[in-house]
Parts: C-alpha cells; sequence; structure tokens
C-alpha cells in the first residue's frame, strides 16, 4: 500500500511538471537560462586567475544571478539597475561614513559607524512605504540597505575596505552584465509583448462570449446545460488581471525598444484599456447572474420569444466591435473606424427597439403580464446598454494607443478595392431572336449607375 501511495504521488508530480512545461514552454528556456549564467559566474571560482584577482568576492556574482535573473528582460533589466545602482551608491557612503568614524578615534569609532548605519537603515525603509518608490525601486533600496549596513560594519575590521569594496562592486557588475546579456539574447521574453497580447486577448474573450451569448436564449441554462459552452465563461479570467497588467506595465518600462516597440511606448495606456476591459467584463458577470437567477422553464416566455431578436443582434454585433478591436491592438494597425461604428450603431439601435418593446408590454392593455419578468428583462436590457456604452470606452482608449504607439494605418485603396462591385449593362441586339449581350464593368457603389440601351 504504501509503495502504490508514493507511485501514485510520484505519478501525479511527474503529471503536473509536464503540464506546467506544456502551458508555456518558455518555463523551460528560462531554466536552461539561468543554469548558464550560473555556469558562468562559477568560472570566478573554477578559474585560478579569475579566484587570485577576486578572491572569495567571487561570491557575489553567484548571489547576483540567483536574486535578479527574471522570467522576462524587464525583470532582469529592473533587478540588475537596481543592485548595480544601490550598491555604487551605498558602497560610496559606506566608505564615507568609515573614513568620517575614523576621524573620531578609536573610542567614537562604533558610536558614529552606528549612527550612520540606524539613520540611513531607518530613513531607507521608510521611502519603502512610498507607493512611487515600492513600485519602481523597493528593491533597490533594500539592496542599499544590505551594501551600506555590510561595508559599514565589516568596515570596522577589515583594513583594506577599498579594496574589498572594488571587488564587491566588480562581481556583482558583472553577474548582472551575464544575466542582462543573456536575457536579451537567448530567447528573450519581454514583459511588453506579453502585456500587449494579454490586452488583446481579454478583449477577444469579451468579444467571444458576447457574440456566443447573442444566440443564448433567456432562459438559465445551469452548471449542466453550461458545461460545453466554454466561452460563457471566459470573461472571468478576464476580472483577474489587473495584478498581471499592473505587473507587466511596470516591468515594460525598464525594456528597450524590441521588435515593433518603440522607445517609450504609452504602456500605460494598456491599464487604461485593461479597466474598461474589466468594467465590461462585471457588467457580463452581472447580465449572466441576472439571467441565470430566472427560474428554469421548459420554453422561453412569449415576451422572451419576441424581444429575442434585438437581444441577438445587441450582443453580437456588440462582440463583433470588440473583435474588430482586438484584432487592431494584435496586429498593431489602427482599427477600422467605420466598421466599428456601424457594429455600435447597429448595437444602439437593437438597444432602442429592445426598451421600446418592454415598455409597450409594461402598458399594453391586452393581458396582465408578469410585472416581475417585465422588471427583470429591464434590468438586462438596461445592463446590455451599459455594455454598448462600455465598448465605446474602449474603442476611444484603443484609438488613443494607436495615436501614441504609432499603429500602422492600413491602406486606403485595399478598402476601397473591397468595395467594387461588377455591373452588368444589358445591350439588346436582334428583338426577334431576343439575344442579348451582357457588357461587365467593374466600379464602386458610389459610381453605379445603371444604362439602358435601345
Amino acid at each position: 500500500m504504501p509503495i502504490k501511495l508514493i507511485k501514485s504521488k510520484v505519478m501525479g508530480t511527474v503529471k503536473k511538471t509536464k503540464k506546467i512545461g506544456e502551458d508555456d514552454p518558455r518555463r523551460i528556456v528560462h531554466s536552461v537560462k539561468v543554469g548558464l549564467a550560473l555556469t558562468l559566474a562559477s568560472l570566478f571560482y573554477y578559474l585560478r586567475p579569475l579566484y587570485d584577482g577576486f578572491g572569495q568576492a567571487g561570491m557575489w556574482a553567484i548571489l547576483t544571478v540567483v536574486v535578479v535573473f527574471e522570467f522576462t528582460v524587464g525583470g532582469t533589466l529592473s533587478k540588475c539597475i537596481n543592485r548595480g545602482v544601490a550598491t555604487l551608491l551605498a558602497g560610496a557612503l559606506g566608505l564615507g561614513a568609515e573614513y568620517l568614524a575614523d576621524l573620531c578615534g578609536d573610542k567614537g569609532e562604533p558610536i558614529v559607524l552606528g549612527l550612520f548605519v540606524f539613520l540611513l537603515a531607518a530613513a531607507s525603509t521608510f521611502t519603502r512605504f512610498i507607493p512611487h518608490i515600492k513600485t519602481k525601486y523597493d528593491y533597490g533600496v533594500l539592496i542599499f540597505i544590505l551594501t551600506f549596513s555590510l561595508v559599514a560594519v565589516s568596515g570596522y575590521r577589515v583594513t583594506q575596505i577599498l579594496q574589498l569594496a572594488h571587488q564587491r562592486l566588480s562581481t556583482i557588475l558583472m553577474g548582472g552584465a551575464m544575466c542582462v546579456i543573456i536575457s536579451i539574447f537567448v530567447c528573450p521574453v519581454w514583459a511588453g509583448q506579453d502585456l500587449h497580447n494579454l490586452v488583446a486577448g481579454n478583449i477577444g474573450k469579451l468579444a467571444t462570449f458576447l457574440e456566443g451569448f447573442g444566440g443564448e436564449s433567456f432562459t438559465s441554462q445551469g452548471d449542466d446545460g453550461d458545461k460545453d459552452k466554454l466561452f460563457l465563461h471566459l470573461h472571468k479570467s478576464v476580472l483577474n488581471s489587473k495584478a498581471t497588467e499592473e505587473s507587466l506595465a511596470n516591468l515594460a518600462q525598464w525594456e528597450p525598444c524590441h521588435g515593433r516597440f518603440i522607445f517609450r511606448h504609452p504602456w500605460k495606456q494598456y491599464l487604461k484599456i485593461g479597466t474598461f476591459s474589466r468594467e465590461c467584463a462585471c457588467l457580463i458577470e452581472t447580465l449572466t447572474g441576472c439571467i441565470n437567477s430566472k427560474p428554469q422553464e421548459a420554453a422561453p416566455s412569449e415576451i422572451e420569444l419576441q424581444i429575442q431578436p434585438a437581444f441577438r443582434k445587441l450582443s453580437t454585433e456588440s462582440g463583433k466591435a470588440l473583435k474588430e478591436l482586438a484584432s487592431a491592438i494584435k496586429n498593431m494597425t489602427f482599427p477600422s473606424s467605420a466598421v466599428i461604428e456601424n457594429h455600435l450603431n447597429n448595437s444602439k439601435s437593437a438597444a432602442e427597439d429592445l426598451k421600446t418593446m418592454l415598455d409597450n408590454f409594461s402598458l399594453s392593455p391586452n393581458g396582465k403580464p408578469d410585472i416581475q419578468e417585465i422588471m427583470t428583462l429591464l434590468v438586462i436590457a438596461s445592463l446590455l446598454t451599459d455594455i454598448i456604452n462600455c465598448v465605446e470606452k474602449i474603442s476611444i482608449s484603443v484609438n488613443e494607443l494607436s495615436e501614441k504607439a504609432r499603429f500602422r494605418k492600413e491602406n486606403s485603396t485595399d478598402n476601397k478595392q473591397q468595395r467594387l462591385i461588377h455591373c452588368g449593362v444589358v445591350n439588346p441586339v436582334d428583338d426577334d431572336e431576343r439575344t442579348v449581350v451582357i457588357e461587365i464593368k467593374e466600379t464602386t457603389l458610389g459610381d453605379l449607375i445603371l444604362k439602358d440601351k435601345h
């Protein structure tokens, strides 16, 4: 029994490990990159000339690789820059503190050093509570406190403090340089690219939901009815994307130009789009909850059957607009304003029709409509209208992103060619034999002219 249990746990661990690698193969590549960086950093010990030059300080290169090598290029650069600047500044201040303390004599030196350590550690720790510092430079402040304390304390017992500081700084910079070079030139993982794909993917998920949801009925399906309709749950992942988007945006600001992402790319604009996407996902969550709260019925009611076309049109047209926006972001092109405006106008028209029909039902003198059902449908109509407004906000934000990021504009001649149609001119030749000659011309919708030739 214990052997079977151990075997089951081992197999479960193997399956989980395999799934992690299959979900994102870049994780396997990242593990290999870290192993390569650590191997190169170990040369400070393996090669005798390097060990004679740096001695025990070579260990700092290995420690630097362990703590600064991150999954993305932005994360690695952020930590390397923070660590390098903090180490240089803290080392200089530590040497200055050691020089001032040495002027106070043997009895006053430990007191002055302790006072410097207390003041700088307390002040630096307090700055970590500042939101801007916490977001971007928290790691650098932590390294500053650590390095200054080590230099100030070790300087009290070590005579060659300047040589020690030089060796540590050199090995730290070399370790950081190894991480940066490997991270950028060996299968790089860009945080900016991940953020770009995440925002476009979230809008695409909302579009898929709305397009699929438009074909659903108002009756609740329940968990059993929805288990085969995965699109009904796509919006849930959008609700939990805020932390990931903010983290990727902060890391992307450290990255240099790469691919089609220019210098000072408007990463914050992605956060604005993400905010509106989550707002839309919240409305969708409320909408699905409102529909699923209705009692299950064998068939939709008469009111639901009559408003179903307007409901379907409203939802699908909104989904098509979001689909166009997601495609524009993904391909880094300007969104087609005419196409999106057309979808939004169709959605608004359907919303007006839906509201009019519900008002007519509630005021109809014939029969006694179910007031509770009418109220529920009015709430659903209001939520759908809010979704349209949210789609408009997303559209405006995507247009702003296109302007700021200088997305590629589509060639206007391509759109004109898509509007070309073929028109025929019928020329009678012989009235007796009823034969005709059809002349085919290529023209545009605006230039379409029908000509009768006798």
